[in-house]
């Protein structure tokens, strides 16, 4: 008998080589520095404190207080409007008197409280209690 080849199994095709990949180079271009911007100004801080001014009163919902007078931000031609930090109280802080802060208190800067007009030194705090 005569014996056969053996049949030699093809050699497995390689597989197509893969395209090559381009480096892609990316240009960037160096820009200068960013410049800081100058620092604001500080505030050269206020050697005197801050004048306190409070009133307990309730002037009803819908209402609000406001204060009249001489000090830094005052004036008796318009008020300033002072703060509801409570149920039944107001406050406004002063900065920068140097004298003592003479005010009256108004409801709705319209309604002037009766009597005296109140003082405070500067850097003081006062609660006042009007009435209208």
């Amino acid at each position: 008998m005569k014996k056969s080849a053996k049949s030699v199994p093809a050699a497995k095709a390689k597989p197509a080589a893969k395209p090559a990949i381009k480096a892609v180079t990316k240009v960037v271009a160096k820009s200068a520095p960013a410049k800081k911007a100058a620092a604001p100004a500080k505030k050269k801080p206020s050697s005197e404190p801050a004048t306190f001014l409070s009133a307990q009163i309730d002037i009803g919902f819908g209402n609000h207080l406001y204060v009249r007078g001489e000090g830094p931000g005052l004036s008796w031609d318009h008020g300033l409007a002072m703060d509801n930090t409570g149920s039944n109280l107001w406050t406004a802080t002063i900065k920068g008197a140097k004298l003592p802060v003479v005010f009256k208190v108004l409801v709705n800067d319209l309604t002037w409280n009766v009597g005296a007009d109140y003082s405070v030194d500067a850097g003081q705090s006062i609660t006042v209690y009007p009435t209208f």
